[in-house]
């Protein structure tokens, strides 16, 4: 089991997982990113923490605060 220190940490390092159905009728390789497996199960919840990293490191948000 993956235990991660909140949700912040739980956010990227996604799995990729093999399409098999269209792989075999291709004869490629084709693998889903599965950002549904993010807290907010969106690829959005990449793009919000990029913002509240770069906010708080601009000193425009206090880490924890809002």
């Amino acid at each position: 089991m993956d235990i991660r220190d909140g949700f912040t940490e739980a956010i990227g390092n996604t799995p990729l997982i093999k399409l098999r159905k269209a792989s075999e009728i291709t004869g490629c390789t084709i693998l889903g990113k599965a950002e549904f497996l993010n807290p907010g199960g969106s690829v959005k919840d990449r793009a919000a923490l990029a913002i509240i990293d770069d906010a708080e490191r601009r000193g425009k948000l206090r880490p924890g605060g809002i």
